[in-house]
């Protein structure tokens, strides 16, 4: 598969412009799958694959690549369809999500198209919850499907939720009172994991799917007479997002004048040494790696304590 990755310089670019590439793969049939490349790091032909004892089904085995032991994920089995038959003619996408490097087997790779975050769309409504999606997209007449893989490694590999005891003090629930955090994630498992994080701290929170979902609710806010930065303590978004990104949602909040002061911390499955470099581009204030429900929960902790636990309105 050499030439499939561009160089990282070329894709850092994309941020801000609400821009994605996207890798395209089929796991069995003609449906199109699609993964965002910034999460690849190779593709490759199917390895020799060690079985590992006592492992869940979904794993196939380990590979031993460039020195280290990889599992590889069978993204058929994960999403409910058969298994891959036929392996050693099968791919395997080595990805990095929260700091982890896994292989997810497939049957082909297509190639990797670039596209804009506006075209990229939540899934139908009817789907149901059980469903392995988090965005769907239509490329030549073709719908491609993007798989929750958050979801699908919190089933294999379940993170640890629960807050370091004695991390949030009595001065932390005191200040809690009174404050709100917006939570912004197209991930119905990662918003589950945050607001669980948030909520044992003792701090309301509002939930939505994706940045344009809220940038609509903080310009309707706005609208309504409301100051945003008085209402929520802080912002905790994700990067990858359909319709508008983590970053783009940060960049319209930093060039309004109303919402430019809100504190935002991108929260992302995405890795990499220039991540921070691109969180300074778009002006958040803050990049926290998911999922480190003790890390996360200590910078919401610092953000109200620093705000006097109160909503500066009701001082007034």
């Amino acid at each position: 598969m050499a030439g499939v990755l561009d160089s990282v310089n070329q894709r850092t670019q994309l941020v801000g412009q609400n821009r994605l590439e996207l890798l395209l793969f089929r796991l069995a049939g003609k449906q199109l799958y699609g993964i965002n490349v910034f999460k690849v790091k190779e593709v490759l032909q199917c390895p020799k694959l060690t079985s590992m004892p006592k492992s869940k089904s979904v794993v196939r085995g380990v590979a031993h690549i460039r020195g280290g032991t990889t599992p590889i994920l069978d993204l058929g089995l994960a999403t409910g369809k058969r298994a891959l038959d036929n392996i050693e003619d099968a791919f395997v996408i080595i990805t990095e999500y929260n700091n982890r490097v896994q292989g997810f087997l497939v049957h082909s790779v297509d190639r990797i198209v670039n596209m804009n975050w506006e075209d990229i769309l939540p899934p139908p409504k009817g789907t149901g919850h059980d469903h392995y999606l988090t965005a769907v997209t239509k490329l030549d007449n073709q719908m491609v499907e993007i798989i929750d893989v958050e979801k699908i490694l919190s089933e294999v590999s379940p993170v640890n939720e629960t807050i370091r005891e004695g991390l949030i003090t009595d001065d932390a629930r005191k200040a809690a009172v009174n404050n709100k955090v917006l939570i912004v994630d197209d991930s119905r498992i990662a918003r589950k994991q945050i607001s669980r994080c948030v909520e044992q701290i003792g701090i309301e929170t509002v939930v939505l799917e994706d940045g344009k979902e809220a940038w609509d609710y903080l310009r309707q806010m706005l609208a309504d007479g409301k100051d945003p930065k008085n209402e929520f303590a802080m912002i905790i978004s994700d990067i990858e997002m359909p319709e508008m990104d983590g970053y783009t949602l940060t960049a319209n909040i930093r060039n309004t004048p109303e919402l430019k002061d809100m504190h935002i911390i991108l929260h992302t499955s995405l890795s990499g040494v220039f991540n921070k470099a691109m969180v300074q581009k778009v002006g958040a204030n803050d990049f926290q790696a998911k999922f480190h429900p003790d890390e996360l929960a200590q910078k919401v902790i610092d953000q109200i304590m620093a705000r006097g636990g109160s909503v500066p309105a009701l001082e007034e």
